[in-house]
């Protein structure tokens, strides 16, 4: 027979809430401390990341960019009036002189034109020898006008002074001496009048023909404008180099100020070279450059800094300071390094793939030999390969240069 035991019923209870507590708070504690351990340090491979040495000394400022090589006279030869090609002669890349030809355009609206003010020009002309002649008949008429009226006019003056000596003796009519008199004024008046029509007739003479001359200059101007274009039908180079581009057909028309031709000096050449804007803002005219044509290297300077920004990019132009390597021709693409300055005397790494000038940014900095952590480095000027060092970093530290963005949120890695 079974006997009730209730002391042991409550000690088998208060056993079970004894661990179950004791269970909850050991996963309490134990949730507690996991949270409080720190993460796993992060191991990388060496060999998959740049690592370079800060230094102390001399360092170069430079920027770089891509470009091409462009001659230094371009010459564009525009359509002076409409027409119709007829006639290609020579095409690109064929060497070419001031007076070669080109091509041959047709307008036989321009060539009647010229031959209509050339026959305009001739009868202005003509005019010109008209009215010269019947000036200079019109001024010897004036002339023996002038002549005769003196003539009569003297004549009068002696017989009025004859009768001056006779009336004194009483030897002529009172009538006849008064005549004589009003005759001598008449004709002296009249003297003086011709004269002066005389002395105008002369001085009218040459603004007459001046005006004249300038309609004959006009006429004989356009007459030469239309000749010069009809010459200019033939299209000729204009200067010595290569013809580089030829942007019309047989048979195509063309349009006042078209483009017909391009022609280059292929001797002379200067480098155009694009630089980031971020870049531009320190480059000077003068400046040192160095053009890399693939086939070799030579030296220049900055010859002009484009004010605008195009495509996120400013255009440098440089000139040569030495011959350029053989096998440079224009369109060859080149990539060109400018200096900006030389800084003494400073701390520099290596640039790295992260952070620009003037910035602070974190750098892992090699520790022991087998780890590396996250130190706060203030960066100042900035070169293509090279950038200086403001704060954070000593010349002998070890810094890794690569992209570090996948470790953004740890302090330390392990370098395996």
């Amino acid at each position: 027979m079974d006997v009730p035991r209730p002391d042991l019923l409550a000690k088998k209870r208060k056993h079970r809430i004894i661990t179950i507590s004791a269970i909850v708070i050991g996963v309490v504690l134990a949730t507690v401390g996991l949270s409080r351990l720190k993460p796993a340090v992060p191991s990388v491979d060496r060999s998959t990341v740049w690592i370079d040495t800060v230094k102390r000394g001399p360092m170069v400022r430079q920027v770089r960019g891509l470009g091409t090589l462009v001659p230094e006279e371009i010459r564009w030869i525009p359509a002076n009036t409409e027409g119709r090609v007829e006639k290609i002669i020579v095409r690109p890349g064929t060497q070419v002189e001031p007076d070669t030809e080109i091509l041959e355009i047709s307008s036989p609206e321009l060539e009647q034109a010229a031959h209509d003010a050339e026959l305009q020009a001739k009868a202005v002309e003509a005019e010109l020898v008209t009215l010269r002649a019947n000036l200079q008949r019109e001024l010897l008429d004036q002339e023996a006008t002038t002549a005769k009226v003196r003539s009569d006019y003297e004549q009068a003056k002696m017989e009025r002074q004859t009768n001056d000596q006779l009336a004194k003796n009483g030897l002529v009519a009172e009538l006849v001496y008064k005549t004589s008199k009003v005759k001598e004024a008449e004709l002296a008046n009249r003297n003086e009048i011709e004269q002066k029509r005389l002395n105008f007739a002369r001085d009218s003479i040459e603004p007459q023909l001046a005006s004249k001359q300038a309609a004959v200059d006009q006429a004989k101007q356009l007459a030469k404008l239309k000749l010069d274009q009809v010459e200019a039908l033939h299209v000729r180079a204009g200067m010595s180099g290569v013809l580089q581009q030829l942007p019309v057909e047989i048979g195509q028309r063309v349009k006042v100020a078209d483009n017909l031709a391009r022609v280059a000096d292929p001797t002379k050449l200067k480098a155009q070279v694009k630089i980031a804007e971020t870049q531009a803002k320190d480059i000077q005219i003068n400046q040192q450059a160095v053009i890399d044509t693939r086939n070799g290297v030579a030296k220049g300077h900055v010859m002009r800094v484009d004010p605008a920004v195009e495509q996120g990019t400013v255009t440098v132009d440089v000139a040569f300071d030495e011959p350029l390597p053989s096998g440079a021709r224009p369109d060859l693409s080149i990539d060109g390094t400018i200096e900006l300055e030389r800084l003494n005397e400073v701390i520099y790494v290596g640039r790295p793939a992260f952070g620009q000038e003037n910035n602070t940014v974190g750098i892992f900095k090699l520790v022991g030999g087998s780890e590396a952590v996250r130190a706060a480095v203030k960066l100042g000027k900035s070169s293509v390969n090279t950038i200086e060092i403001l704060d954070g970093l000593q010349p002998g530290d070890q810094v890794i240069l690569s992209d570090t963005s996948a470790w953004e949120t740890r302090e330390r890695i392990r370098l395996k």
